[in-house]
């Protein structure tokens, strides 16, 4: 029997995260962020290390908490609602176990950075098979597949900048002579299945901050909808307001469990963790979506416009709903292990 239910400090870290949050990850610094050079803060992530957001998956010998995907689950909820600029999915669930579960061997570059990360000092990116290769903007340490092969790359350079619509996904295009001149980490089968599991972990932390989104994008329009009066009378009084605000809350609250069991198999590597996942990640991408598309239509002509803060939220929800897979991809992912 599993039980969901997060204990004290968990929680109690949930509410730091918060509270750092409010006063430092304001609409105003996201916005100040996305029209950055990197679409995030070095400083704030300098901050969340001293909080140790940044080091909960980093081995305690090298600095960090050594905690798993649970205790990261809401913290990455948290980072969706509060809209948070900086790579925190990306480097504590995907880049850091990647480089903890690679040969430690003196070429390994696992203990130096994941310690840099544990102090808020380095973000990690990571990229898949194809050409070009994209990584997060401003990353001190890219961790790459080619399909046979991981490398490490310390101090990527831009060949070209590329920006999402999503600003704080900002993305440098490493071109195809990237790994020429890099450290190789692990070839063959072994490379392969350990890049498989990075990406069960970025679906998985992409699903976490999607029910962050989500949730801001609800608590948002019912605000508005409370506060806009149209023939005399609060928006959010009407039926057809109420019905579309429920019908998003529904998709989340079905979305949110599935996020906190897919954590679960994935802390206890239970053989189903990749079906876990796949449900997780498409049912909290058709939340959000579903939640950007009602904040849409009951905040009206205004949450069309550059001004108002909604599309902070909503192009976020658009840009990870695709990332790591999208619900359709992990439908079909689900079907394919369906037994006839």
């Amino acid at each position: 029997m599993i039980d969901f239910a997060f204990h004290e400090q968990q929680l109690e870290f949930r509410d730091q995260l918060r509270a750092f949050t409010e006063k430092q990850c304001t609409a105003a610094d996201v916005r100040a962020a996305w029209r950055s050079e990197l679409g995030w803060s070095p400083a704030r992530w300098k901050a969340l290390g001293g909080l140790g957001v940044t080091g909960v998956t980093v081995p305690v010998e090298q600095g960090g908490l050594g905690l798993g995907m649970v205790d990261l689950a809401l913290l990455l909820e948290e980072a969706g609602r509060a809209g948070l600029p900086e790579p925190l999915a990306e480097t504590t669930a995907v880049a850091v176990p990647l480089l903890a579960r690679m040969p430690t061997d003196a070429a390994s570059p696992a203990q130096k950075w994941t310690a840099a990360v544990a102090a808020g000092d380095a973000v990690l990116s990571v990229a898949g098979p194809g050409l070009p290769t994209m990584v997060t903007a401003g990353a001190q340490l890219a961790i790459l597949f080619d399909g046979e092969t991981i490398y490490a790359v310390e101090a990527p350079q831009a060949v070209s900048i590329r920006r999402s619509v999503d600003g704080s996904r900002t993305l440098w295009d490493l071109g195809p002579e990237a790994p020429s001149a890099t450290t190789v980490v692990l070839r063959g089968e072994p490379a392969a299945e350990l890049w498989h599991e990075g990406c069960d972990n970025g679906a998985w932390a992409t699903s976490a901050v999607l029910v962050g989104v989500a949730d801001r994008l609800i608590e948002m329009t019912s605000t508005y909808a409370k506060q806009r009066v149209q023939f005399g009378k609060a928006i959010g009084s009407f039926q057809a307001v109420k019905h579309h605000l429920a019908d998003a809350l529904i998709r989340l609250e079905f979305a949110r469990p599935l996020v906190y069991r897919a954590a679960w198999s994935l802390d206890f590597r239970d053989p189903e963790a990749g079906r876990h996942i796949s449900m997780a990640k498409s049912a909290a991408s058709d939340a959000a979506v579903l939640a950007a598309s009602v904040a849409l239509q009951v905040h009206g002509a205004i949450g069309y416009t550059w001004e108002y803060d909604l599309h902070l939220w909503m192009k976020k929800a658009w840009a990870l709903a695709g990332a790591w897979g999208d619900a359709l991809w992990h439908r079909a992912r689900l079907l394919g292990q369906v037994d006839w």
